[in-house]
């Protein structure tokens, strides 16, 4: 990487880093590192909340996910609006109303300890994990730009989130995301017209668009209902509502980003902020995957996009692996003749030959994708420790070949931001949660404000090396937004769910709402393991298959919640005795 864009990056992070540590070298109380003062603007509340969700897997895993599978993947979020909406009405007012510090509290009023400490506890097994793939994913950026082991680098990342976090706790995050998230936009804005301008000169926009069609990647709606299928209309307007309104309503990263604002309906105007620009933002960074997928039509790919994984081929793998690159090579070349034709075709409106160049071209795409998956089983079958699916290594690969000098510095710096920002976001809240929740309710009720900051200090420090933890077994997954989501969805549907008796169910009381969440959990997970393995139910002789997708897991978890607390609401005595945790 050139010098320059080594100074980009550098002076970009660092400028933003010290400005959080400037403006939050005053803090000396617990509530002001945990929660800050409730001075926040909706525009600040609305930029903290995209900046908090964008992490590092948006910015290096949604492409490649575009790049493979297309922007089927934009349905997940159709139901966030619906989720702002309903948030805004119905949530938010209560929380403000209590003056709570996290959204657990509030369950204690309503339920009772068990359920408060039960919820909380989800959500901090949930979020350290997420969290640790999240710092998972800027490390792929460094290793592949180093050269440095990616354990190394994950400690690294690892090490800057917690600095960050340490020292300037919310105030930090809040002051710095609103420039973290102008990075990200100029970046994210620049990453897309560059892309663009470096097809060939005869390409236009609509002729990409065109091309990606044929190659099935425009595939923005499925109306098909299939609860098998993990993207359709269904699943993201239903499922995706239901994620969403756990995600921003019980997920303390996000709740604690309203809470800081100055009044309720600040709060609301940055929930809605959110909600009318995250579509469009996921849409973009899913167009810029495919336009990466049109630009490696007509400029050659690497066979295996983790160049650290071809570098420890040695010996025989090594030439067996040239041999593959050879055959991908003069595949390339034939592919890229049939695009140019069906391209033409397409131009002079000849359906015949455009179909005819179309079969070809997926023919040949077909064996590129068998050449690739044959280095993939190399690579597994002489390195057994190597994580071969690169689909995440995708956008960071072509940055790093193809982009400007500087522009490539900027884009690093957008990730790295976004990593930082998430990262310390959800550190926050895992350490506020586990102070007020936990610590504080369970152990010390009583203690000095200034003991509860060096806890909440003491616990930003914790999280930070379980997220660690969690992060060095982030290769096992296939594709890190995939992973982030399907874990939130076994968990944030039976939070919800909890939550949605509190608000709703007057009847429910805390003993029934207690059982029907340990219950649901349970479910849920057994569903989703069931599924993932393909596994079947066999009920008196009758075997029901169990293929659920992850999306899904919201709605159930959620509406198993409510339905179970309410029949053991209706068979448990009248009066009923709240047992303490502790």
């Amino acid at each position: 990487m050139n010098w320059i864009d080594w100074l980009v990056m550098l002076a970009t992070l660092i400028g933003i880093a010290a400005f959080g540590i400037w403006r939050t070298r005053h803090i000396r109380s617990s509530e002001t590192h945990m929660r800050g003062n409730d001075d926040l603007n909706w525009t600040v509340i609305g930029f903290n909340i995209m900046a908090t969700q964008a992490s590092a897997i948006t910015f290096l895993s949604l492409p490649g996910q575009a790049y493979e599978d297309g922007m089927r993947f934009v349905q997940f979020y159709f139901g966030l609006p619906l989720a702002m909406i309903f948030l805004s009405i119905f949530v938010i007012p209560y929380f403000y109303k209590l003056k709570i510090y996290t959204a657990y509290e509030y369950l204690e009023t309503r339920f009772g300890l068990n359920t408060r400490v039960f919820t909380a506890s989800l959500f901090l097994i949930q979020r350290g994990f997420s969290t640790g793939l999240s710092f998972f994913a800027p490390s792929i950026v460094m290793s592949e730009l180093l050269g440095w082991s990616l354990n190394f680098t994950i400690l690294f990342i690892g090490g800057l989130i917690l600095v960050y976090t340490y020292i300037g706790g919310f105030k930090a995050v809040s002051y710095t995301q609103t420039l973290q998230f102008a990075v990200i936009w100029l970046g994210l804005f620049l990453a897309a017209g560059l892309v663009f301008y470096q097809l060939p000169p005869d390409v236009h926009f609509v002729d990409a668009v065109n091309i990606a069609g044929k190659m099935g990647k425009i595939n923005l709606v499925d109306f098909k209902f299939d609860l098998s299928s993990r993207y359709n209309i269904w699943s993201g307007i239903i499922g995706g509502a239901f994620l969403a309104i756990s995600y921003f309503g019980t997920d303390q990263s996000q709740v604690a980003r309203y809470l800081g604002g100055k009044s309720l309906a600040e709060g609301r105007m940055g929930l809605m902020l959110n909600g009318l620009i995250k579509v469009p933002m996921q849409f973009i960074i899913l167009g810029v995957g495919v336009l990466v997928f049109v630009f490696y039509l007509f400029n050659q790919a690497p066979l295996h996009f983790n160049s650290n994984n071809v570098s420890r081929l040695s010996g025989s793998a090594a030439e067996q692996y040239k041999i593959l690159e050879t055959q991908q090579e003069k595949v390339f070349e034939q592919r890229r003749l049939a695009v140019d034709g069906m391209m033409k075709a397409m131009r002079k409106g000849d359906d015949e030959q455009a179909k005819a160049a179309q079969i070809e071209v997926q023919t040949l795409h077909a064996t590129e994708l068998q050449l690739r998956e044959d280095a993939r089983s190399l690579i597994k079958d002489h390195v057994p420790d190597a994580a071969t699916k690169d689909t995440d290594y995708v956008f960071i690969t072509y940055v790093l070949q193809y982009m400007p000098i500087g522009v490539i510095g900027l884009l690093l710096a957008m990730i790295i931001a976004a990593a930082c920002s998430s990262g310390a976001s959800a550190i926050n809240a895992l350490a506020t949660t586990t102070v007020i929740d936990l610590y504080q309710r369970l152990y010390k009720p009583a203690a000095s404000d200034q003991h509860y900051l060096r806890m909440s200090k003491f616990f930003v420090a914790v999280w930070c090396l379980i997220s660690l933890a969690f992060a060095f077994s982030a290769q096992l997954f296939d594709n890190l937004i995939q992973a982030v989501n399907i874990i939130g969805s076994i968990f944030y549907g039976v939070i919800l769910g909890v939550f949605l008796a509190a608000f709703f169910q007057p009847k429910v009381k805390g003993r029934a709402a207690f059982l029907a969440a340990i219950l649901t959990q349970i479910i849920v997970i057994v569903v989703y393991v069931m599924s993932e393995y393909k596994m079947s139910l066999n009920l008196f002789g009758w075997v029901i298959p169990v293929r659920v997708a992850y999306l899904w897991l919201n709605l159930i978890g959620c509406l198993l919640v409510m339905g179970i607390a309410a029949v053991l609401q209706g068979v448990m005595p009248e009066k009923e005795k709240e047992e303490v945790v502790g």
